[in-house]
């Protein structure tokens, strides 16, 4: 939630942060409503103040006097009315906060401002992309492919994008996400097993209600949702706590299956691997001090990098601009991986700093040292990494002549072979 004091103190650089993001927040309905509440709760403290100050005056007077019963009847009178426009600031304050819900965060001034993802800068590459060759197909057609990914028979049990992952697909799988966790917790991380359902409070913490309600899936008796990420219920493990400064920076992550509905999406970007309603990721999450949280930022992507170095997998690193950047977040970063048989690149990770917003929302804050007052710590996320795309990577950049899929050596002491296929 974007900081109060910014939003009535500078309206139009947050005017101008809904435009560079492309967003349809109505800023002059959010602050038309945060002055209603605001002129409402000065005009119940000033009948609270008369309640009180009639209150004072009863009690001087001499009980069962004309002068008493008459006072009675005053305070019964201020209280009724006071009982009413408590409702009305209630409402008032539920509709302000609700509007005030609806404002993107503002980005961070060394975003690039542009409309659309063609204005995204790339901020770094690695590795050497792997000449086009008559054997370089995408996955989806590689002859095998559908013995160890079964796209057909996850569509009878569930629908399109929930696959089966057989034998050697699923060791493949599962082999990648102990990679990813142990790399995680040599860099710092502590891992946690979270719940993959979360309540509306959890996912309006996080940025993802209201402003992604459409892409979630929904459990209809207990108002549940299936998470998208494991930002989601890892985020909330501290929400209305207060910390310590001295425990800043705290770094966890998690694996989780990721569901998301991704309505609308069709085409050949969508085809085997390189979208799917149910897929395993690993989330990388840091709480941190305001001061540092760009610094950590950096980091964040440093360690997402590693992991497609060790798999030796080519990548660029791109810098998002307003038009491309999400709801939440200040500054992003997006890690693309190339994938040769289909010779375009693959989004794997998205390394996010939300700064206070969703700390805000959460109330998760820390005890300043100097002035002892509790300040929202700033929070970061990044996918270290998204299965899928980066399957479908090694299987299209290692591709063999033969038709088999050399496995990447990080991976062979949980995969136990060199090969994959054919």
């Amino acid at each position: 939630m974007i900081d109060t004091r910014i939003l009535r103190e500078q309206p139009d650089a947050v005017r101008q942060a809904i435009a560079a993001k492309g967003s349809d927040c109505d800023l002059d309905a959010v602050l038309a409503a945060d002055a209603a509440w605001r002129a409402k709760t000065a005009e119940v403290e000033r009948m609270r103040a008369q309640q009180k100050a009639a209150n004072t005056e009863m009690a001087r007077l001499p009980k069962g006097s004309p002068e008493f019963i008459a006072k009675v009847q005053e305070m019964k009178a201020i209280s009724a009315r006071v009982k009413e426009e408590e409702a009305v600031l209630g409402r008032l304050e539920e509709q302000s906060r609700a509007l005030v819900l609806t404002v993107p965060n503002i980005p961070h001034p060394s975003v690039p401002v542009a409309p659309d993802p063609s204005g995204n800068v790339t901020a770094a590459t690695w590795g050497e992309i792997p000449a086009p060759a008559a054997y370089r197909i995408p996955h989806y057609e590689i002859p095998w492919f559908g013995k160890v990914v079964d796209f057909p028979r996850g569509v009878k049990v569930t629908g399109a994008g929930f696959p089966f992952y057989v034998g050697d697909g699923a060791r493949l799988v599962r082999s990648l996400l102990q990679f990813f966790l142990d790399e995680a917790g040599r860099a710092g991380y502590e891992e946690v097993a979270p719940p993959i359902f979360v309540n509306a409070a959890s996912a309006t913490a996080t940025g993802q209600l209201p402003d992604k309600e459409g892409q979630m899936y929904q459990t209809v008796e207990d108002a549940f949702y299936a998470v998208p990420t494991a930002e989601v219920p890892l985020t909330n493990f501290y929400r209305d706590e207060i910390l310590d400064a001295k425990q800043l920076p705290v770094l966890r992550c998690s694996y989780t299956p990721c569901f998301r509905r991704e309505a609308g999406s069709y085409g050949k970007d969508v085809r085997g691997l390189n979208r799917l309603h149910q897929f395993d990721k690993v989330e990388l999450v840091k709480w941190v001090h305001p001061s540092s949280s760009y610094e950590e930022l950096e980091k964040l992507r440093g360690d997402a990098e590693r992991l497609l170095q060790k798999l030796e997998l080519p990548y660029r690193v791109l810098l998002m601009c307003t038009g491309d950047l999400g709801f939440t977040q200040t500054k992003k970063y997006d890690l693309e991986v190339w994938a040769a048989g289909q010779q375009r690149w693959l989004e794997v990770s998205s390394c996010s700093n939300f700064e206070a917003f969703q700390a805000r929302r959460a109330q998760i804050r820390y005890r300043d040292a100097e002035s002892g007052k509790a300040e929202p710590v700033h929070t970061l996320n990044g996918s270290g990494l998204a299965v899928p795309r980066v399957l479908a990577a090694i299987l299209e950049n290692n591709l063999q002549p033969d038709g088999r899929v050399r496995v990447p050596e990080v991976l062979r002491p949980w995969f136990g072979k060199e090969y994959l296929g054919g």
